[in-house]
């Protein structure tokens, strides 16, 4: 089922675990992390709980980083895209047409990431977010077309994007710097929502 803003999801005893793996990860790379900014949804603060143990940093709840409006939450996607009433949602991929469009999920992103960086004098922000705003953020950062097919992204459950904010010739940008799965997501089932 696509989750969606729906409220109520918190995280599974895999997903728990999960998070604290990623957080143990992070930690281990010894860096300063001054301040962490959490999606405001149940299992993203449940994500986040590992990172205020670690690292003692009060999360700031942040609307920007929240998982995209999506005319499919709360439905089974195998069913919703056998039914064909629905296909009209499915017109204009590169939108999406079937929810918040990527130019507006990367604004409010890099948006977010660009107040955290000036809210804090040094160190590190930790970001806690969603599959969707995290992947299309990497894409156009990267300079690629946000359009993509949800299946394929590499944006696997508790995963770890870190990017680094340069400057440029068009002033500074942020730059993707590393990727990595350090948790374990055997037995997790994650197909690439919409």
């Amino acid at each position: 089922m696509l989750y969606g803003r729906l409220p109520g999801f918190g995280l599974s005893v895999d997903g728990r675990r999960m998070a604290r793996q990623a957080a143990e990860y992070v930690h281990s790379l010894e860096r300063p992390v001054s301040a962490l900014v959490v999606s405001p949804l149940q299992r993203t603060r449940e994500s986040a709980e590992p990172f205020v143990e670690l690292f003692g940093a009060e999360p700031f709840i942040d609307d920007r980083v929240i998982e995209p409006t999506n005319v499919f939450e709360g439905r089974r996607m195998k069913q919703a895209l056998a039914n064909p009433l629905n296909w009209r949602h499915l017109s204009r991929p590169a939108v999406p047409s079937w929810g918040e469009p990527y130019e507006r999920i990367v604004a409010r992103m890099v948006a977010a990431m660009d107040d955290a960086w000036n809210r804090v004098p040094s160190g590190d922000v930790v970001v806690v977010s969603h599959q969707l705003p995290i992947w299309v953020t990497h894409l156009a950062l990267s300079h690629q077309p946000t359009r993509h097919d949800p299946r394929k992204r590499r944006c696997a459950l508790s995963s770890v994007t870190s990017f680094e904010r340069r400057d440029g010739a068009g002033g500074p940008r942020f730059v993707e710097v590393a990727y990595a799965t350090p948790a374990s997501t055997a037995g997790a089932v994650d197909v690439g929502a919409v």
